[in-house]
């Protein structure tokens, strides 16, 4: 099938951060597909952001942009997803590292530059999963147990700051900071990130990852689109070989109502997987909406997010809106980087207004946050 030619470019205003170029959404869909923005699902709007970035290199046809943002079934149609980053954690991501080891070893054997296996996206590796607690309830456990990580596993702590050094676009990110999906929602996730396509010229573009972890989702609570998948995926994307995705059917959810006193975020998650189970949303994407959205921070929509595994979706993604910049902001971000995801989410219908027009969704779910009930997990 035929490309079109590359989408245009236009200026995104950041007010006193200047500007930056961005793909505009609105204008793509009109112009390649013939459908009105406010009919696609935001999630769903990320993934053809994240197509039109790579329009060129991965050879996309307007056939495939059609399908993805018009209803119908679209059986055994695939779209090729090259997410902007990978995050690791330390079972499956060591061995990742070990096989580009691998592959400069056998270059430098055939008289190759090693150099040339380079991860083609950032990636990040957090140590987490196999971190013990030998010592507890004292001062110092958190210094004592370091120091036997470090010594129990020093073999691996070599390697890793070999890759670190070897690897530009590696990070690694030691033991002891805390479980990988937190880490990145206070400190790797970007939300818009900006590439460079130029002297001193910068396009904006979402934030998309895989992780080698199926909870990765914990991460759509804040407006950024990623799931869980295998090593062998991962490692795919971080050479730059897109992932074939399905063409996504997406279930919205729509939130109503809040959490009443005495009940939790977890209640929420627990009582959501409950619903969604029934409702088989295996292999869609649910996306949260309406008006019950803003009464949850950042902090409660996690946990509804990172459930998306329990209740079978590919992933459970909430909008971006004014409870996403409170959380950057509260996590340190710089106010350069909250003023593009503020700028970015409003050009391209990223942001959420219960007010705005209900995008197409394959189907429609209520769930009221006010009928939620304190409750505990059964075996």
């Amino acid at each position: 099938m035929s490309t079109s030619p590359v989408p245009v470019r236009r200026p995104l205003n950041l007010g006193p951060f200047g500007t930056i170029e961005y793909h505009p959404l609105a204008e793509a869909l009109d112009d390649l597909a013939g459908v009105p923005l406010d009919r696609v699902p935001r999630c769903v709007r990320v993934l053809v952001a994240s197509l039109l970035h790579h329009w060129g290199r991965l050879g996309i046809s307007t056939a495939v942009l059609k399908a993805l943002v018009s209803a119908g079934d679209h059986e055994g149609l695939e779209i090729p997803f090259l997410p902007s980053r990978v995050l690791l954690q330390d079972f499956t991501g060591v061995p990742c590292i070990v096989d580009l080891a691998a592959l400069r070893s056998a270059v430098q054997r055939r008289g190759g530059d090693p150099r040339c296996v380079e991860p083609l996206i950032p990636v990040d590796l957090v140590i987490d999963h196999s971190v013990q607690l030998d010592f507890t309830s004292r001062p110092d456990a958190l210094a004592r147990n370091m120091e036997l990580e470090f010594a129990r596993n020093r073999e691996r702590y070599v390697f890793l700051r070999w890759g670190r050094r070897a690897f530009s676009k590696l990070r690694v990110i030691p033991p002891g900071l805390g479980i990988c999906h937190q880490v990145n929602m206070e400190y790797l996730a970007a939300v818009v990130h900006r590439v460079p396509v130029g002297a001193n010229r910068w396009l904006a573009i979402p934030d998309t990852l895989v992780g080698t972890d199926s909870h990765t989702t914990m991460v759509n609570s804040l407006g950024v689109l990623g799931w869980g998948v295998g090593g062998i995926e991962a490692e795919a994307a971080m050479l730059g070989h897109p992932i074939p995705l399905a063409v996504p059917r997406v279930v919205g959810v729509r939130l109503s109502g809040a959490l009443p006193p005495g009940t939790t975020a977890t209640d929420a998650a627990l009582t959501l997987t409950q619903r969604l189970r029934k409702e088989n949303v295996v292999d869609c994407l649910v996306e949260f909406f309406g008006p019950g959205v803003a009464s949850l921070a950042v902090e409660d929509r996690a946990p509804l997010s990172n459930m998306a595994p329990e209740y079978g979706a590919t992933c459970g993604w909430f909008p971006i809106d004014e409870a996403t910049l409170r959380y950057l902001r509260l996590t340190g971000r710089p106010d350069e980087q909250v003023a593009l995801v503020e700028a970015y989410a409003k050009a391209q219908g990223l942001w959420h207004d219960a007010h705005d027009p209900v995008p197409a969704y394959d189907r429609i779910v209520e769930f009221d946050l006010s009928a939620v009930e304190p409750s505990v997990a059964g075996p």
